[in-house]
């Protein structure tokens, strides 16, 4: 069955390969933002050096860091969530249903070819350009970049997770576009995509640090960054892995919840 999964990701790869256009146009995008961002992040810390405990060269390299991880954990999108509402709405997901696969695991192995894909394409090609602008801070230990790809697989896996019960909200709403919406809001807010979520004050830093989406980016750039290491690494990955287990057990819990009441639309 390993192989079976294995095989739908490697499809989920080759079918993003085969868009190169928008691939190049992403990697345009991705490293466009990532100047404006930078540029911005400059000014700030120009008033604010220090700000949430990274030196300026660490917040610019938490910039790319995000540019390199934005597509492939689908903060904004992009991802499997918006063919599954569509497959419930139609009623198609019926067929899929009498698959010999089991639905979350056809769906997380097809996203994680797709975060593949994205990972090489749009996301060391974007790095690559900030460091020939930028001096950014990359570490040289090997272990910290090893860290940094169970950190990356883990938040892939919660951004996997959260996106299938968005998706599975189909089954009550038929149409999960505004859910999908506001969860797309909430991410990027709460993963530290737009701020670092040590650079919050107070009580909202602590409460979005706890919360699943900081494991989706913040944590897997605090890895690399070096500002969790040892036992504190291990610590921020065993905290992912409980987010991820727990998603990932709410989601089967849906599905079976979500399945007794397919409702065929539209023929």
């Amino acid at each position: 069955m390993g192989g079976f999964y294995g095989a739908v990701a490697i499809r989920g790869f080759r079918r993003y390969a085969t868009y190169r256009i928008a691939t190049a146009a992403g990697i345009f995008t991705n490293t466009v933002f990532g100047l404006i961002i930078s540029y911005s992040y400059i000014a700030l810390w120009d008033q604010r050096p220090h700000l949430g405990g990274y030196s300026e060269a660490q917040a610019l390299t938490y910039v790319w860091i995000g540019q390199a991880l934005l597509a492939p954990t689908a903060l904004m999108g992009g991802g499997f969530e918006n063919e599954l509402m569509e497959r419930i709405r139609s009623g198609a997901i019926a067929v899929d249903l009498y698959r010999p696969a089991d639905l979350q695991g056809w769906w997380l192995a097809s996203d994680f070819g797709r975060a593949a894909f994205q990972l090489a394409g749009r996301g060391v090609l974007p790095i690559a350009a900030g460091s020939l602008v930028f001096d950014l801070a990359l570490p040289a230990d090997p272990v910290a970049w090893l860290l940094f790809a169970v950190a990356i697989g883990l938040g892939l896996t919660v951004s996997f997770a959260i996106r299938f019960l968005v998706g599975l909200s189909a089954f009550w709403l038929l149409d999960g576009a505004g859910v999908a919406q506001i969860v797309w809001i909430v991410a990027l807010f709460f993963s530290g995509m737009l701020l670092p979520l040590n650079a919050f004050p107070g009580t909202l830093s602590a409460v979005a640090q706890a919360l699943p989406w900081a494991a989706i980016l913040q944590v897997p750039a605090d890895v690399l960054l070096g500002r969790r290491h040892g036992a504190g690494a291990l610590a921020a990955l065993a905290v992912q892995a409980g987010w991820a287990a727990a998603l990932l057990a709410a989601g089967r819990l849906l599905q079976a919840v979500a399945t007794r009441r397919v409702v065929v639309q539209g023929g």
